[in-house]
């Protein structure tokens, strides 16, 4: 990346010149009647000509407002806009120099005798009490931009390369169109596909529960709703896009979104295939669905799969063919139902090779591991959400949501591992062939009723939740243990059948009773209810018979827990204008059963415990910018049955584990606090957040190795482990025209302290990462968009009774974004990244270059896009990572898509009845 440094002088070089071609306005905004200034007014300019934005700002606590633009020379009118009264506007034929308006003085808009008030216009950005209103048209995208690159325009809106929203530094996790789910509440399809010309208004909400909603309390989260509403003209038509391309080494990718809208009613179809270990959603404007392309909105699990809405595709340990399907469908019915639903059929094949080389820490002479394997799995799956609202009057409302997954999967592995000591004695080996099957079914379902009474803030809610999964396994193993000493080898030919059934139920009723005006009295009772069952049957193969009919009675149990909690609480809530908070404490009375049967044994364990339980939040609004918040939760966590039960796992030749009946209940606390800041008006901000999470009586692993380094493991408690974090935030932009620019920078901590017993020794464990980042974006509105951005990890952990004292990496990653709309008709992308690993084991690489680039020509009146994308042009693509957790350090490599050239054709279907044009806007309201 030697140019980054010479592009970053030379993006700094041209705006210091720009300043040197700016001039500054200022001026006090005031009511004219009490002579008080008017604090978060918009004060902005317009082209005479066109009506264009050119630059705005915000007053201050004063009234107050001060910012540079470059000169102009052509009229423009100078304005000033606040909710509730009448808009100042003065025209102006240029701006050479300095300007001081001095004292603005606005006029209330009073509508008296029902006269007819011309509603005015919106500006670029409005604040309102609780609301942060943007104009959409006053920020510029490109022809074919989607959601999210409008979000990215926004003021406090940060979208990270993974796709995670932010605004203000609260991260978005619940996005609706016209208030309702798109495709599921997870909201990606809606950001990355729904054409950014169409959009009216996006209110950002603080995210609230069902129960929060229903009964208008305030919310109890830090995370942010996202609403997206359709401009009215937009709101009547069909419109959408089809992708289809092909490529070297025989990758392809193909999508489609179609959506037909006609007022309430609202259907949408996606469909996606390809071989790119892409969900195929994104329709990326540069990139398309480009597996590893930039501004990837893909959440990748931890065992290496990506999804969204709780559908699986494979991902980033292997290359994965996907196919998918959806229908979302939104309308109200009888002017009292509110009605939205979806429907998905997914499925997807991994294919993967896995190395790994393993650091197997102990408290005398450490052992290594390395393995060797192939696997290949596929899926099919079906999902079906449905939620329905029905206002019955005024003062009561229900909501019922259920929803319905059901999915098949299989497996087939291939792996070989060998263990040896510090002086490479072997001390096992061993090989294993599998083949899974897996049939998966899941209902759930969501319901409240809430209830408003004549007296103010007096009110009911009744909820109730529910989910029963059943889960069928089948495995088929044939494999080959073998140690070094006299221990007898294990070999497995054998067919193991695992039933699962998981099923809970909870009822809560909330009674609100006003005390005062700002404060009420919060009585709730919540009972809940969770059963587990758990079916292991192994036979393995007679030979006498050629069939799988011996029963191992060793490798096969019964196991079922019971878990019944009731937690009457008695709590306060505060309201104000800017504070509101909750607490609620009381005892929790907790029953809990557990059961086994194992070699004709039966056991069992009833425990019947009480805890006191406390849980609340305050959150209190600083002035228009600032706000700080903080919750508290204190409660328990069961063990679960296989933890308590004295039973034996004995599934894995390697690893044996068994239940200790004398585990207590773990006791967490979670503290976690924040404060926001985010001045519009100098359009910079930050946020510091800060956590600790205690566990007291944790469950941890008691495992003690033999001379083959054959673990066998069980449960013990410890007095407390915790982790706790801390971060700060910052970002900055300028804006002159239609240039931007834009400062990101952020460092985080976190601190983890855990325990466990190897070898009958307790260790400890105190890890540490420190991630700082730094973004940088310059653009040109329509021409060209450049985003460099760098981020360091470091990890060093610190051991108590291990043979080594401590082990440490740290990571690099840089990045440089590049897309160009020159030359005209033309969009031209480039996605460079560098990352380089330190400490990894021999036999790893440790850095790798990536390099994705892309050209595109729009034609036949640019309802067409050509692309031609190469993925990976250097050919370095690669997946090696270094883990380190309390009790080892593992070093793994992936396959992963290598380079290849794709070529793809866009089309793009726009059917809108009516041509006239709103003014949208984007709402934000806290």
């Amino acid at each position: 990346m030697p140019k980054s440094p010479f592009a970053l002088f030379f993006f700094f070089f041209s705006f210091i010149s720009l300043a040197q071609n700016s001039v500054t306005l200022k001026g006090k905004v005031v009511d004219q009647n009490t002579k008080l200034p008017i604090e978060s007014a918009t004060v902005y300019l317009t082209s005479v000509k066109d009506s264009t934005v050119i630059d705005y700002s915000i007053t201050n606590k004063q009234g107050v407002f001060s910012f540079k633009i470059k000169k102009i020379e052509k009229p423009f009118l100078f304005k000033a806009s606040y909710v509730s009264y009448q808009d100042f506007k003065k025209e102006m034929e240029s701006l050479l120099s300095d300007k001081d308006f001095g004292t603005i003085e606005m006029q209330e808009a009073v509508n008296e005798l029902n006269e007819v008030v011309i509603k005015s216009e919106i500006p670029p950005i409005r604040i309102k009490k609780d609301t942060l209103e943007f104009n959409a048209a006053s920020f510029k995208v490109g022809a074919d931009a989607n959601v999210e690159a409008l979000l990215k325009q926004l003021p406090g809106v940060e979208i990270t390369p993974e796709g995670k929203i932010t605004v203000n530094g609260k991260e978005v996790n619940n996005i609706l169109v016209n208030g309702k789910p798109f495709f599921g509440k997870d909201g990606k399809i809606a950001t990355q596909n729904l054409p950014a010309e169409i959009i009216d208004k996006v209110q950002v909400t603080e995210t609230k529960t069902k129960s929060e909603e229903m009964s208008g309390d305030s919310s109890s989260s830090q995370e942010k709703t996202i609403n997206l509403t359709i401009q009215e003209d937009k709101n009547k038509g069909v419109f959408g896009k089809v992708v289809a391309g092909t490529g070297s080494d025989k990758r392809y990718e193909s999508s489609l979104l179609l959506n037909a809208f006609k007022g309430e009613r609202k259907i949408s179809v996606l469909a996606s295939s390809n071989n790119i270990n892409s969900i195929g959603f994104s329709m990326d404007e540069i990139f398309d669905n480009m597996g590893g392309g930039r501004n990837t909105s893909v959440y990748y699990n931890d065992d290496g799969s990506f999804g969204i809405n709780n559908m699986s595709f494979g991902g980033n340990r292997g290359i994965t063919r996907s196919n998918m399907i959806g229908v979302n469908y939104q309308d109200k019915w009888l002017k009292k139902i509110d009605q939205s639903g979806s429907y998905y059929f997914s499925n997807a094949v991994t294919e993967n090779t896995n190395r790994s080389y393993r650091t197997n820490l102990l408290p005398e002479g450490n052992t290594y591991t390395g393995s060797m394997a192939r696997t290949k799995s596929g899926s099919n799956g079906h999902n079906l959400d449905l939620n329905f609202e029905v206002e019955i009057d005024s003062t009561a409302s229900i909501y019922f949501s259920p929803n319905f997954q059901k999915s098949k999967s299989y497996g087939k592995s291939s792996r070989s591992q060998i263990t040896v000591d510090e002086i490479q004695t072997e001390l096992n080996s061993s090989t294993n062939d599998d083949y899974n099957e897996n049939d998966n079914t899941v209902f759930g379902a969501e319901a409240s009723f809430s209830k408003r009474f004549k007296k103010k803030n007096r009110g009911m809610v009744i909820n109730f939740e529910s989910e029963f999964q059943k889960r069928d396994d089948y495995v088929n193993t044939n494999s080959a243990t073998l140690f070094s000493d006299t221990t007898p080898d294990d070999i497995r030919n054998q067919n193991r059948f695992e039933n699962d059934e998981n099923n809970f139920v909870k009822f809560e009723v909330r009674y609100g009773e006003p005390l005062t005006d700002s404060l009420r009295l919060s009585l709730t009772s919540e009972i809940t209810y969770r059963k587990r069952d758990n079916r292991l049957n192994t036979f393995d193969f007679d030979a006498g018979t050629n069939q799988y009919d011996d029963f191992n009675d060793l490798q096969s149990n019964v196991t079922q827990s019971k878990a019944f909690t009731y937690f009457p609480s008695t709590g306060l809530i505060i309201a104000k204008a800017k504070t509101n908070g909750r607490i609620n404490f009381g005892p929790e009375f907790i029953r809990f059963d557990a059961y086994s049967n194992y070699l004709g044994i039966a056991t069992h364990r009833d425990k019947n415990y009480v805890f006191p339980r406390v849980k609340g939040y305050i959150s209190h609004t600083i002035g228009k910018s600032k706000s700080i918040y903080s919750f508290y939760d204190f409660g328990v966590e069961l063990p679960q049955a296989g933890q308590v039960l004295p039973v034996e796992n004995l599934s894995n030749p390697l690893s044996t584990f068994v239940g200790n009946e004398n585990l207590k209940p773990t006791q967490r606390h979670n503290l976690y606090f924040n404060f926001n800041n985010y001045d519009y008006q100098s359009r910079s901000g930050y946020y510091v957040y800060s956590g600790i999470n205690l566990s007291q009586d944790a469950i941890v692993s008691s495992t003690v190795f033999d001379a083959n380094f054959k673990a066998t493991t069980t449960y013990q408690n410890v007095d407390w482990t915790h982790n706790s974090y801390m971060g700060v935030n910052w970002n900055k932009s300028y804006k002159k025209e239609k240039r931007t620019l834009r400062f990101g920078a952020g460092i985080n901590f976190n601190y983890n302290f855990n325990k466990g017993l190897t070898n009958a020794v307790t260790f400890e464990s105190r890890g540490l990462q420190i991630n700082p980042r730094l973004n940088m974006s310059w653009s040109i509105d329509e021409v060209i968009t450049v985003s460099p951005s760098y981020r360091y990890t470091y990890n060093t952990i610190d051991y108590k009774n291990y043979v080594i004292d401590n082990a440490k990496n740290f990571v690099h990653n840089g990045k440089l974004e590049i897309t160009s709309y020159m030359p005209k008709k033309f969009v031209i992308g480039s996605d460079f990244g560098y990352t380089y690993n330190s400490n990894i084991a021999d036999g790893f690489k440790k850095d790798f270059y990536l390099w994705n680039i892309s050209v595109g020509y729009n034609f036949y009146k640019d309802q067409f896009l050509a692309k031609v994308k190469v993925y990976d042009l250097l050919d370095q693509n690669q997946n090696s990572t270094r883990t380190i957790t309390p009790t080892a350090i593992v070093d793994a490599e992936n396959t992963v898509l290598k380079r290849y050239v794709m070529f793809s054709l866009t089309y793009k279907l726009e059917k809108f009845a009516g041509k006239k044009k709103g003014n949208g806007g984007i709402m934000i309201m806290d």
